[in-house]
């Protein structure tokens, strides 16, 4: 599989910056370093991004565990131990699509307390515990737009509430996105599924109407992966997180990309299902220090 296919491309032409993907995109690789497996060992959640096979529709979800619950089990296999952790429950959008052999997946690992993320994507294979993904991509970002948080406790007694669904958001849902300074993008594209981070300062995402949300699309790694992914299918799924009550709110839908005269980008998003759940990742996490490179938020 390469690194790129004709949706990234047509965005790096677009921006002007196909030598320094290509640049960039060496990088990527199909194998898991010590380095890499050492990272994953001490995480105590992961972000997945996939279609459901009943639906279509995209969606990101978490799950969560004590270190060690995702690990690196070869050079091209990680394994994430759901059966010891905050695995997702029948009631997850994805619970089918982590059950199901071949399901093309995303995930990105972030780590707040050191401002690093890894990106694997590949092959899901369910297992006895939980599932494995067998490795396509690996690869790093830089620490811009990531908040750091030094440190998180794991609160025992949290239980996740039911499920609340919905086609447009509610009065608290908008508070959580305009509050937000970090979500999860999950595309879908010809090589499969891919799982992003998007970060800023507090008001960076905008709520437009109750369906429909945006953001700017800031300077990064020219790859153009979540874009290009968009530029081919517009199906996406972000996932807000409340670092303090461990509540998450899914959103599932279509997305496209707007360029305009000056060569700014904004992603429009416009919401299909919601799905919110209280108390459901058991991480409570130390307030943000915000990132030196977040734009400051107008508008």
């Amino acid at each position: 599989m390469g690194v790129y296919h004709a949706g990234s491309r047509a965005v790096q032409d677009r921006v002007g910056v196909r030598d320094l993907a290509d640049h960039v995109g060496r990088a990527v690789g199909q194998g898991i370093k010590p380095v890499a497996a050492a990272f994953l060992e001490i995480q105590p959640f992961l972000v997945v991004g996939a279609a459901a096979p009943e639906t279509g529709r995209v969606w990101s979800t978490a799950v969560t565990g004590p270190p060690g619950f995702v690990r690196a089990t070869g050079p091209h296999q990680i394994s994430v131990e759901v059966s010891v952790s905050g695995g997702p429950p029948p009631t997850d959008p994805l619970a089918t699509a982590l059950a199901t052999p071949g399901t093309p997946i995303g995930t990105i690992a972030l780590d707040p307390r050191t401002r690093r993320r890894m990106r694997l994507n590949g092959r899901l294979r369910p297992t006895a515990r939980g599932f494995a993904v067998e490795v396509e991509q690996v690869f790093a970002n830089c620490p811009k737009y990531l908040q750091k948080r030094k440190s998180y406790e794991t609160v025992d007694d949290r239980r996740p509430g039911n499920p609340q669904r919905g086609g447009e958001l509610t009065s608290r849902q908008v508070g959580l996105v305009a509050a937000a300074d970090t979500f999860f993008l999950a595309t879908v594209g010809p090589d499969g599924a891919d799982a992003s981070h998007r970060g800023g300062n507090p008001g960076f995402v905008r709520v437009d109407s109750p369906r429909e949300l945006s953001w700017p699309d800031y300077a990064g790694n020219a790859m153009f992966l979540t874009l290009g992914n968009l530029e081919t299918d517009p199906r996406a799924g972000l996932l807000f997180l409340d670092w303090t009550t461990g509540t998450v709110l899914r959103l599932t839908g279509e997305a496209r990309t707007e360029f305009d005269a000056d060569g700014e980008r904004r992603v429009r998003f416009t919401l299909t299902e919601a799905v919110e759940t209280e108390a459901a990742v058991p991480l409570r996490w130390s307030e943000p220090e915000y990132s030196p490179a977040n734009p400051e938020v107008t508008g």
